[in-house]
This record gives structure tokens, sequence and C-alpha cells, in this order.
């Protein structure tokens, strides 16, 4: 929001909420329905491809999203190593905006302006017209436009919203107030009106266009520099007729400087071009991806979960993990992805974060969560997991982290087949099942003397269940084969506190995979659910609490923390991921993995003394 919000600064449909979309549903009903009922001689192509063709700007859009993110978590290349936070993902949230006005006025020309009622598909005068304008009257005017949106007045009032990220992604480029796109779509309507009127438009020349801005803009704004040097060096008057992502850069951390559109020629005539331009362009091609000192590697969780990562849809990611109802309308892109990671998926980056100038990074193996329990799959993810541990290794990595699922017994011994396979590792290999368990331990509410253990026994599970029986805590469980894996693990005077029972009335549960849905309904009113797996159970009772899975809040000087990690609330990390960090930041020499595991109160102490803190219980339990 601007610092003075002036008149038309909202959106006349920002109250519809996610039913904006409403507002073009008549418009490409008809138009649709016309194109299929009438005759041929009578059908309006141009009319027919509006809809389709703002669909291909929200993907245009997305792509340049996806990319900017993936080459940001890498670092090569990167213009303005700032962070980016959650306050920025929400403010550039409604960028399909600037999209719902271009239809709803595209489809009012092509019912009003009886020359827009059925352009051809291609003139070559039109498109011609239509770029020569651009470069002409449409560049200078923005100048002068973009100029008067820096004086205090207009600044304050309109202008600032979109300055107010310092750090850009290339959909900043279109987060403006509702007054000011209306000053660019009538700046940019210059050459199509001119085309239409002059009977020289055609669908190919306003697609074109159109796509041209997009790319323009979105290139301007991905901080990333990308275009080749050789490029300047065969055409050096390129310099003018041409920005590069570091121009534009600069105008967003300057303010004063760098205001043409996407032709530099008129800062060099008005004396605005920044003195630094060529230097931070130079100095941005040689920029390396950065190194991590900490690396987690997490996987994939459903199909759908692809959208949540900090790669694929922004303002999904920036909330924590929950199923849509339009994801049935894409299931077709959610199976084809599927399929790709599933035949030819590669981990990747996927973020990158800092801490007490620790360099963070996440890399997802391309293994979705039911993959995990299919025996033959098990060889193809140690594979990909032993391929990240030798690249974190070569890259120089203190600490790699492993997510949950990627230490399972049956898959590597809790990462122990990693350590044994490569005894000489520099990098430390962290399971965070010690973190994971001083976490828990600080979750069940004071006073607590029963508890109820039941799900799929991990490493978790055994550490947990041990450690609340040598606390004088009886530990429950309702089936009998738990109970005897349990005791036979203990081998000491703590198995008196373990004990099998059938009751449920007890109404602190200690729960993981493989909780039955007939189990959670026994329990009692008001009881507690805290889960010791990543993944948190069906909440299935209004009348019970759930507390998250193994987690704490993040301190404040974490930066670039702006996407939710799965089922977390913002700022929220997981047990595991947590524990590589404050691995590396005390310079702890060992590996964690396998059987052996760190000291539960020294890890946990450790934890709080660099700024982690609790996760709370839910704000209507009575814990």
């Amino acid at each position: 929001m601007a610092t003075k919000p002036g008149i038309l600064t909202d959106w006349p449909w920002t109250p519809l909420g996610r039913f904006k979309y409403v507002i073009l549903a008549p418009w490409a009903i008809h138009s649709t329905y016309s194109f299929i009922v009438k005759d041929k001689s009578e059908r309006s192509l141009s009319l027919f491809l509006i809809f389709p063709f703002l669909l291909w700007r929200m993907l245009h859009n997305q792509i340049w999203i996806s990319l900017s993110r993936y080459w940001t978590a890498k670092g090569k290349n990167s213009i303005v190593d700032k962070s980016i936070e959650f306050e920025q993902v929400d403010r550039e949230s409604n960028w399909d905006d600037q999209i719902l006005l271009n239809g709803a006025l595209f489809y009012l020309a092509s019912k009003t302006l009886t020359q827009a009622e059925n352009l051809p598909l291609w003139r070559t005068d039109g498109v011609i017209m239509t770029f020569l304008l651009h470069s002409g009257p449409v560049e200078f005017l923005y100048y002068w436009l973009h100029r008067a949106l820096h004086h205090h007045y207009l600044y304050s009032r309109y202008h600032s919203h979109h300055h107010s990220s310092i750090a850009t992604e290339p959909i900043t480029s279109v987060i403006h107030p509702f007054a000011e796109h209306i000053a660019y779509f009538a700046l940019f309507s210059i050459p199509m009106l001119t085309a239409i009127l002059t009977d020289t438009a055609s669908i190919a020349s306003i697609a074109s266009y159109l796509t041209y801005i997009d790319f323009m803009n979105n290139m301007g704004h991905c901080n990333h520099e990308l275009i080749p040097k050789w490029l300047f060096s065969v055409f050096p008057s390129l310099k003018y007729l041409m920005y590069t992502p570091s121009f534009h850069s600069l105008h967003h951390t300057q303010f004063r400087t760098n205001y043409s559109l996407f032709m530099p020629l008129y800062d060099y005539v008005y004396g605005t071009m920044d003195r630094s331009t060529d230097e931070l362009y130079e100095i941005s091609l040689k920029r390396e991806a950065e190194l991590p000192d900490v690396v987690h590697l997490t996987h994939l969780t459903t199909p759908e979960s692809i959208y949540h990562l900090r790669l694929g849809f922004a303002s999904l990611a920036s909330k924590p993990y929950t199923s849509k109802w339009y994801f049935s309308l894409i299931w077709p892109v959610t199976l084809w992805s599927m399929m790709l990671n599933w035949l030819y998926g590669r981990t990747c980056i996927a973020e990158r974060c800092r801490f007490n100038k620790l360099r963070l990074q996440s890399w997802v193996i391309p293994k979705y969560k039911i993959q995990y329990f299919l025996q033959y799959q098990n060889e193809p993810i140690n594979s990909l997991i032993d391929e990240a541990i030798l690249e974190a290794e070569e890259r120089g990595a203190k600490v790699l982290s492993l997510g949950l699922l990627n230490q399972a017994k049956e898959l590597n011994r809790y990462g122990e087949l990693y350590v044994e396979r490569y005894p000489k590792l520099n990098v430390k290999v962290v399971d965070g099942s010690s973190l994971a368990v001083a976490v828990l331990l600080n979750s069940i509410p004071r006073g607590t003397t029963q508890v109820v253990l039941r799900g799929k026994l991990t490493k978790v599970a055994y550490a947990l269940a041990f450690t609340l029986c040598q606390r004088g805590i009886k530990v429950l469980t309702i089936l009998e084969g738990e109970f005897l894996k349990l005791n036979k693990s203990f081998n000491t005077n703590s198995e008196s506190n373990l004990i099998f029972s059938a009751s449920y009335s007890q109404k602190i549960w200690l729960v993981g995979d493989g909780l039955e849905e007939e189990e959670q309904v026994k329990a009692p009113k008001e009881t507690l659910f805290i889960p010791f797996s990543q993944f948190p159970p069906k909440k299935l009772r209004k009348d019970c609490y759930y507390h998250s899975p193994p987690a704490m809040v993040t301190p404040r000087s974490l930066e670039n923390m702006h996407s939710c990690e799965n089922w977390l609330p913002r700022r929220a990390m997981s047990a595991w991921r947590i524990a590589g960090i404050v691995h590396a930041l005390e310079g702890w020499n060992e590996h964690e993995c396998g059987y052996t595991m760190s000291n539960i109160e020294k890890v946990w102490q450790a934890s709080l003394q660099h700024g982690f803190q609790p996760l709370l219980l839910p704000a209507e339990s009575k814990y």
C-alpha cells in the first residue's frame, strides 16, 4: 500500500476476493458460445481468442515467477541480494488483477469498436506500425509519466506501493494501484488503438505486443542478469534500445535514476542514467552461484505439493499446505508433472536463506510420500540422496540434514548407510531426531502423568517413549505389537512405566503415521493430539486439539523466509531442519544419524540460545 493512498487505489473487484474472476465469465461464455453456434462467416475469431490469450498471459507470468525463484535460490548472476519476506508476497499476490482489467477492456472494445469486431490473424503493416509507435510515442510518454510519478505528491499516493519491493520478483512489475494501471493501459493502447482505427490491426500484432510487454516487464524485475555481454559487443547501439535487469534494478534501489520503460535512450538524453549501471551489469554477470553451509534435503509429499513449493505458486507457498478445490481443474498438469518427476526427476534447489552468516539451502528430492513406501523405489531414492550428499560435500557444506522420510529405517537405517559408505565425509549428516524429541517433550503440557503413544515406531518414537518413562511418565500403548517392540528396546528399569492397555481415557496422545480413524474417534473429548511424525493426522474431531508436527518458530533474523514448510504456519520450521542449522552454528563435529543421538537437553538449549522458540499450542486449547 502507498504511504498516503490516493483515490482509485483499490481495485473495484477487491471485495470479491477469489471470486473476482466471475467478472469475465459472461464475456468468456458468450464469446465461446457464439463461436461454436454461429455460421463460419459470422464468427469472430479475435473475440473468441481473448479468453485463451488471458490464460496464456497468466501462464507466461507464472513461468517467469518459477524461473526467477529458481535462479534466486541458486544465487548465480543475482543482482540485489536482499531478503524477500511474507509481507512482499502478500502485497504482490494480486498480480493477476491487471490481466482481468485488460480482459474486460478488450471485450468492451471488441463490442464498441466496429473495426475490432473481427480482426484478421496477421497483417504485416499493422505489426510494424504497432512496434514503431511503441518505440516512439509510448517510450517517450512513459518516461515522463514515470518521472511525474516520482514527484512526492504522486509518489506517496500511488507509485510508492510499487517501490515497496527493493528485491524485486518478475511480477513486481505489475504491482501498482488501480489508478496507475489505468494510466499505463491508456499509454499502451496507443499502438493498438491506432492500428485498429486505421484497419491495420491483427490478432498477431496485439497478441505479440502484449506478450512483448509482459516479457520485458518480467525480465526487468527478475533480479537476475540474463543479457549476455557479447550481445552489446556485437550490437553496441543496442544499449540505447533495450534495458537489462540490472538497469531497472538500480531504479528500485536508487529511485531517482533509470526511469525508462524498455529503452534506456531517454535516460541518456535527459541525464538520468545511473552512473553505476554498467558496473552493476558487469558485477552481476560475474556473480557465481552461492555455496551452502547447511543443506536440508526434503521431498515432495502429495502430487499437488509441487504447487506449494517456493518454485510453484507464490501465494500458495506462503501459506500452510491445504488442498484446494481448483486443483481438480488442473489435474492434467498435476499428472504430467508427476510422471516427469517419476521418470526423469533430479534433485533441485528450492530455496535459499541466511541466518547468522550461515548460508542455508533446501534441496528437493523429486519423490512423493507414497514412493517411500514402495520397496522397489528404495534404490532410486537412495541413489538420489547419495548424489545429494556427495554434491553437498563437493560444494563445501558443513551440515546436511535429512527430512524424515529421507532417513527411514527401511530405506537407509536413519542415514547410517551413507556414513558407512563414505567414512571420510566432511559434511555432517544430521537426522535431527534429538531436537525432534526435545520439541515433543516440551510440547507435552506440564503436570502430565500419562500419555498414549500410537503410530509407526520410528527412531523418534523409541527415544520419546524411553525418555518419558525415565522421567516417570507412564506411556500407554493400545497395540500389543507396539508394546512388545518398545519393551524389547528398553532393557532398563524404565520399562515399568511402559504399559499395554486398551483404555482410551487419556487426553494426551502422541501419534505418528498409521493412526487409525476409529482410534482417533475413540479418544475422549478435549484430547490433545501431538504428532511425532512430520505428517499431521487428519483432523476428524472438532472437540479435540491438534498440535503441529515437531517444529519451532524461527528468529526474525533468519532472512528470505517467505514460504511455509508443508503444513507449518509462517516462520515455523521443522525440528529436523532446525537441527542441521544448530549443528552448524555450534560447530559440532560428529554425525547424528543411524542409531546414535545427540544429547536431547543440550540440543534443546542450543536451539533456544540461537533464538528458536517453541511453537505454541492452538490458541483455543485449554492446555
